[in-house]
């Protein structure tokens, strides 16, 4: 397969080719650096995009050189394909890449849609392509591109959730303008496209493994499930060290199983009814309720996940519980039936223990109403605050090492932040996701550990979008409720579980006190009903959110500095002053951003030539 660009001198031809060079150069280091075993292949991650897999991704990252290589491999290739990112995972306002055909010739550019889902070329083409080929399995397309152009039709590639689009064209385009995005067959998946650039620790000789298996579950045909299986461990387990865990699939329904979840119940439980069947049905057992500590979670293209070489998170043993409850999440979008499956996660454990055990600890937001996000709300932000106190209090001298965390909303959670603070000033942030799906939620290891001293202060902070709601949406467990917390995982174990806060409820009674007379209600009445009443009887407006807002950045707070009993710290945790943060940290630049003049692209699509064409 050739390709040529529409118009092209023999200086651009140079150019592209020691590029290309350069590029092929680049990918065959980072695949021989990977590993000499068939385990390091220049593309190691891997995903399906379309429920029936017919379209596969693949990718590499090079931090180096601050680029993406992504190849799409399409088993039935029509007329083309369109592949692309957006904030939200919407077919408008996209930045997308295409191959398509005008019936004679085949095309390869990159292009952007409005918020109408029209398709436009970008007069910038930064998806570069690399190869185009037929091989038995389907049609390969390999491309790159950097984190960010600087282009603002282009989306920027951040840690954190991408969400990646995708479409099918069936018909020829003597041109993009008749390509209309709302008449294609197109899907959203999710996503981690950086991945930490670590390498994986050896696991002990003793290792052995201990698999949480769904038993042979007849997937239902409804789009959404989630399947709740409890599991027992086995007798007179002795107290062990996790070490590291992995998905087990079921073969042929790695597009189906979208995530899940191994959660171990509490231990005063002595017994806990077996169950296996819908998380929602109305013949699960109450005790399941009490199973929400999580010890594993995978979602789609996660890989493996492995602990620090001198910390493992220890179950079994005396005062640990005997039950674990594993949470299976199917996506059947195209409503198979009769499907078998038995997917599940791997536990590898060592009864050789560690130097010390992994703890799991919360952070940001009490499961409280007393936060609440008003509704037709765009962008309102909540902030949760692990203080200064708490830290002192119930951290080691030493402190202790973050070397993962897993964010948590409902579902208008769009933004997640945790920033570690210090003497005022922030320095580090432990972990971002910028276009937060709480479809898409999995422990991620760090790029490197954060050390939290006593003393230190860490903030959560998470971005909410309410624009399709009437109503306030407050705080609590249920799914049209609202959560902002961090699960972070550390070693060396302390008491500290839960480090949380919420505006301080004399303050908020305040503030109902106020709305009520300024709307002209009787103020009288604000305290004989409950804080969710009150906040559903509000006439809202942007004053009335607006004093909201100010009032949660302001008020003092009521902190939550809890052992894993459950019980407050010793100290006074009421009308705690808010942390004060004078400085902020500064996203570094991106190559494109820093005044250096980026390298030459082309202004026009590439032609892909072909005896059998696409």
């Amino acid at each position: 397969m050739r390709l040529r660009n529409r118009s092209l001198s023999l200086q651009d031809v140079t150019l592209m080719y020691l590029s290309m060079l350069a590029t092929l150069v680049v990918i065959l280091v980072a695949s021989y650096q990977a590993s000499s075993s068939s385990t390091g292949a220049k593309l190691p991650y891997h995903i399906p995009l379309d429920p029936r897999g017919n379209i596969q991704l693949s990718w590499n990252v090079s931090y180096a050189l601050q680029e993406l290589y992504l190849e799409l491999q399409v088993s039935n290739l029509h007329q083309g394909i369109v592949f692309g990112m957006s904030d939200r995972g919407k077919l408008v306002n996209a930045d997308l890449v295409i191959l398509w055909t005008d019936g004679h010739k085949s095309y390869f550019g990159d292009a952007w849609s409005d918020s109408d889902g029209h398709v436009t070329l970008d007069s910038q083409q930064d998806y570069y392509l690399l190869e185009a080929r037929h091989t038995p399995d389907g049609f390969h397309l390999l491309f790159k591109r950097p984190f960010s152009t600087c282009d603002p039709r282009d989306y920027i590639i951040e840690e954190g959730t991408v969400h990646l689009i995708y479409g099918v064209l069936d018909k020829p385009l003597t041109s993009l303008q008749q390509l209309n995005l709302s008449l294609i067959h197109s899907g959203v998946q999710r996503v981690l496209l950086l991945r930490p650039d670590t390498t994986s620790p050896p696991l002990p000789k003793d290792v052995q493994t201990l698999e949480v298996l769904a038993p042979a579950v007849t997937i239902p045909e409804h789009e959404t499930t989630y399947w709740c299986h409890i599991y027992q461990l086995p007798p007179d387990m002795p107290k062990s060290h996790i070490v590291m865990y992995e998905s087990v699939i079921t073969p042929g329904n790695e597009a189906i199983v979208h995530h899940m979840e191994v959660f171990e119940c509490a231990p005063h439980l002595e017994s806990v009814p077996q169950f296996s069947g819908p998380c929602d049905s109305k013949m699960k057992p109450r005790n399941l309720n009490y199973c929400r500590h999580v010890l594993a979670a995978w979602a789609m293209g996660a890989e493996a996940f492995y602990y620090p070489p001198d910390a493992g998170l220890p179950f079994g043993g005396p005062g640990s519980s005997k039950f674990l409850r594993l949470e299976v999440h199917y996506h059947n979008p195209l409503h198979i039936s009769g499907r078998q499956d038995s997917s599940g996660i791997r536990l590898y454990y060592t009864p050789t223990l560690r130097k010390y055990d992994a703890g799991i600890m919360e952070l940001g937001l009490v499961y409280t109403p007393v936060m609440a996000i008003p509704p037709r709300e765009q962008y309102f932000q909540l902030t949760g605050y692990c203080t200064a106190k708490c830290t002192q209090t119930a951290l080691p001298p030493g402190g202790i090492h973050i070397f993962a965390s897993q964010l948590h909303t409902h579902l208008a959670g769009r933004g997640v932040r945790t920033v570690l603070s210090r003497g005022g000033l922030e320095v580090e942030v432990v972990q971002e996701d910028k276009h937060f799906s709480t479809h898409y939620q999995i422990i991620r290891t760090l790029k490197k550990m954060v050390n939290v001293l006593p003393g230190d202060v860490l903030l959560t902070s998470c971005v909410y979008n309410t624009e399709d709601r009437n109503k306030a949406t407050v705080g609590g467990f249920g799914i049209m409720e609202e959560m902002c917390v961090n699960y972070v995982h550390y070693y060396p174990r302390t008491q500290l579980e839960l480090c949380k806060s919420h505006v301080n409820p004399g303050y908020l009674q305040k503030y109902f006190s106020f709305m009520n007379r300024f709307q002209g209600d009787d103020p009288c009445n604000c305290g004989q009903t409950s804080v969710t009443e009150q906040f559903s009887s509000l006439t809202w407006d942007t004053f009335t959110a607006e004093v909201l807002n100010s009032l949660y950045n302001t008020a003092p707070i009521s902190m939550h500095c809890n052992k894993s009993t459950a019980e407050l710290f010793p100290g006074d945790w009421e009308k705690q002053e808010l942390p004060p943060v004078t400085s902020h940290l500064r996203t570094p630049p991106y190559p494109c951003e820093s005044g250096r003049h980026p390298p030459e692209r082309p202004s026009s699509p590439m032609e892909v030539l072909s005896p059998s064409g696409p």
